[in-house]
């Protein structure tokens, strides 16, 4: 299977944060990841000061998408990242955030994980990169493309 993941960092040196997270990953999963260029945006759902740096990353794996997310958490965790969310559940800065934006045309809907990514259709700093990685990609519940949907924002 391949995981399409987005990373985003907006604390301390981004891009550092990003590498780390990349090398981490391979580590983890004993496999060389596909990258996007880097994408700069504002943040989404809160207002900042910091800009966000992110990429998007296509990996492959036989590993569950439950076992990838306890393993992107625990990346983020080691990296030093704290919650994405403050206790008011507001999206807050952070130094690493992984989200798994899909896994081929797998679609989960658990407590603790959606695939593919429920808002993934709304952040261009998402779609933009998943188009750079897998253009051919068809998001299966919308049957559109990474583009298609970048269009219609």
């Amino acid at each position: 299977m391949t995981f399409y993941l987005n990373i985003g960092s907006n604390l301390g040196d981004c891009t550092a944060n990003l590498h780390h997270a990349i090398e981490a990953l391979e580590s983890a999963l004993h496999s060389s990841a596909q990258v996007s260029s880097i994408i700069e945006s504002q943040a989404w759902g809160y207002s900042s000061d910091n800009i966000f740096y992110n990429i998007g990353v296509a990996i492959d794996s036989d590993i569950s998408p439950q076992e990838m997310l306890t393993i992107t958490q625990r990346i983020e965790r080691e990296l030093g990242s704290a919650s994405h969310r403050n206790a008011d559940g507001s999206y807050c800065d952070r130094l690493v955030d992984i989200d798994i934006i899909a896994v081929d045309d797998t679609v989960v809907n658990t407590p603790t994980l959606t695939i593919p990514h429920p808002l993934m259709h709304k952040r261009e700093f998402v779609l933009a990169p998943m188009a750079e990685l897998a253009p051919r990609w068809i998001h299966p519940t919308l049957h559109k493309s990474a583009s298609q949907l970048i269009n219609e924002l």
